[in-house]
């Protein structure tokens, strides 16, 4: 890939951002402009932006990467992705926007009047932001290596401080414009690129992907190992070593690895023959992999119950990811609101028909990379290996430009909502100076934590945010939105056990702690059972602690069901204490 034309293009994404977002910061006057846009975005420019800041690394690059791994059990994703906006438009976008909150913990506070709700939810928001703003950092240091040759950590830098200038300079007023612009581009970038690669595809007579079976070598392929693995070989495989084979040092020679299981040291690297079949990357406790293994790698049932969990985690918690929830406030009203939902399905459906494609064609001309574990860099590979000449390089440096796109939009909506919660639940002031000043501290702990937890699959992180956010925030919202007997304590007994519990079990999961069989299967996908726990514990608690009912309970689902023009405005509506 020509260097030059891919800095270009990231150049002139950082570029459009800043001038694009320096629009914002021109017209925004007052803090409700910097919170919610003073709630004036139509459906139209708030879909694109809603889709452009959830189109997020996962999307753009660990879609692919899943496919080109796993197959077409990773489709679960884009489907859970799309439908989660389903659930939302029925269950909860319109009442969300008649709440007039500013953000999540706002509309806990009001719907429960409990300081301690807030506070446990704010605590929520932070950490799940957190979680999801980590591997938009690492995707965008893994993008601008690869395309440029930089150390890993300059691109999550640029992310951290472009977005940190665009949100504190103008909030949400910028960062509308920003991701409604980046939603085009992202759909561009990977639009255009695929209309060249399968026809080149075509002209190739190159063979379908197929998942059924070892991933061949097209032709001679030099592989470096980054980090020590363990891979399976279904049969015996000559392949150059210069490096460490099962504890034997190598020089350069020719070595025959029978089938069975092998460990390849660390900066080893391999020449496979052409035809070679590409050995199967076996996951253990130290693997960064393993916690994710493929669904079609897990037995009977297991294979059943893991599909579910996937399921529910991307289906349930798409509602209560807080950047995307503070979108809604921007609407003008709760009919706003569902139309902002419509478009957003049917934009985002069209983005989620692209990144598969380009995982298939990655199981055809780059399957190494499930070797390595930069899976995550099909999409940005896959011009050169399969146009190549000036063509690829600037297809290549378009969709270096749409990742870096994707990095941004959804950092700064995240990075939105979090400095939203810390200027209102941490500092001493709501006023848009406090606001400034939790920006950089929004952006700076998951660019320090980025750094210390490298090597996860970003589309594998992306999920861990979906499950946690399925197992707390949806039990809240949905009884609070749709059952008057719900009481602070039950509310909080469920955000502790459901989403605690799912945080848990993932991270000990991804820790290696996990036994095989079923119990890393429960750990790995806790969905199935956390959310329901979740719900069964605010449920229960709830109704053991009646006398805890909020006496302003019915005002406050009349508000959220009804018309804003039947009821009168919410108290929290355009005041910022």
């Amino acid at each position: 890939m020509n260097h030059t034309y891919a800095v270009a293009a990231v150049a002139a994404v950082v570029l459009a951002t800043v001038l694009i977002g320096s629009l914002g910061l021109r017209i925004s006057r007052t803090t409700s402009d910097f919170y919610v846009a003073s709630r004036t975005v139509g459906p139209g420019l708030n879909a694109a932006a809603i889709s452009g800041e959830y189109l997020s690394a996962a999307s753009f690059l660990g879609i692919a990467g899943l496919v080109l791994l796993q197959g077409p059990d990773m489709l679960w994703y884009p489907v859970g992705y799309t439908a989660g906006y389903l659930v939302l438009l029925v269950l909860v976008a319109a009442p969300l926007r008649r709440s007039g909150a500013y953000t999540l913990s706002d509309f806990a506070e009001a719907r429960l009047e409990s300081t301690l709700v807030r506070r446990l939810a704010s605590l929520f928001v932070v950490g799940i932001g957190w979680l999801y703003l980590m591997p938009q950092l690492q995707g965008a240091g893994l993008t601008l290596e690869i395309v440029t040759g930089a150390p890993g950590w300059v691109g999550g830098l640029l992310v951290a401080v472009v977005v940190t200038g665009a949100v504190a300079a103008g909030g949400m007023r910028s960062i509308t414009f920003v991701q409604a612009f980046q939603y085009w581009l992202k759909l561009t970038a990977l639009l255009v690129p695929a209309l060249f690669l399968v026809t080149a595809w075509i002209g190739d007579d190159a063979p379908r992907a197929r998942f059924d079976a070892p991933a061949v070598l097209r032709e001679h392929t030099t592989v470096r190992l980054a980090d020590t693995v363990r891979v399976a070989v279904d049969a015996p495989l000559t392949v150059t070593v210069s490096g460490a084979v099962d504890a034997v040092v190598h020089d350069g020679r020719p070595v025959t690895l029978a089938a069975g299981t092998h460990r390849i040291e660390a900066g080893t690297t391999l020449g496979f023959p052409p035809g070679a079949h590409v050995p199967e990357r076996v996951a253990d406790g130290d693997d960064p992999l393993g916690w994710s293994r493929s669904l079609a790698g897990v037995r009977d049932g297991q294979q059943l119950y893991a599909t579910y969990g996937l399921i529910l985690a991307t289906f349930l918690g798409t509602m209560g990811l807080p950047h995307v929830a503070v979108r809604f406030y921007t609407s003008p009203h709760g009919r706003a609101a569902r139309r902002t939902t419509l478009v957003v399905l049917g934009l985002v459906g069209a983005f989620y028909l692209l990144p598969p494609l380009y995982g298939a064609l990655g199981r055809v001309y780059a399957p190494e990379l499930a070797l390595t574990g930069a899976a995550d860099a099909a999409v940005l590979v896959l011009p050169d290996r399969v146009v190549g000449g000036l063509a690829g390089d600037l297809l290549g440096a378009l969709l270096a430009g749409g990742a870096f796109a994707a990095f941004l939009s959804t950092a700064s909506g995240l990075t939105m909502s979090v400095a939203g919660v810390l200027t209102q639940d941490v500092l001493p002031s709501r006023g848009v100076r406090h606001f400034r000043l939790a920006t950089p501290l929004a952006m700076a702990v998951p660019l320090a934590l980025g750094a210390v937890a490298s090597n996860v699959p970003v589309a594998d992180a992306v999920g861990l945010a979906f499950a946690v956010s399925a197992s707390s925030f949806c039990p809240l919202l949905v009884l609070g939105i749709w059952w008057r007997r719900l009481t602070p304590p039950g509310a909080v007994a469920g955000l502790l056990t459901g989403g605690g519990a799912a945080l848990t079990a993932v991270m000990a999961t991804r820790a290696g702690l996990a036994p095989d069989g079923w119990p890393h299967t429960l750990m790995a996908w806790p969905a199935v059972w956390s959310v329901p726990l979740g719900f069964v514990t605010m449920v229960c608690v709830s109704l053991a602690t009646p006398r805890h009912v909020p006496p302003g309970t019915a005002a406050i689902l009349a508000r959220l069901h009804l018309p804003e023009g039947l009821v009168g405005r919410p108290e929290t509506e355009g005041a910022v204490r």
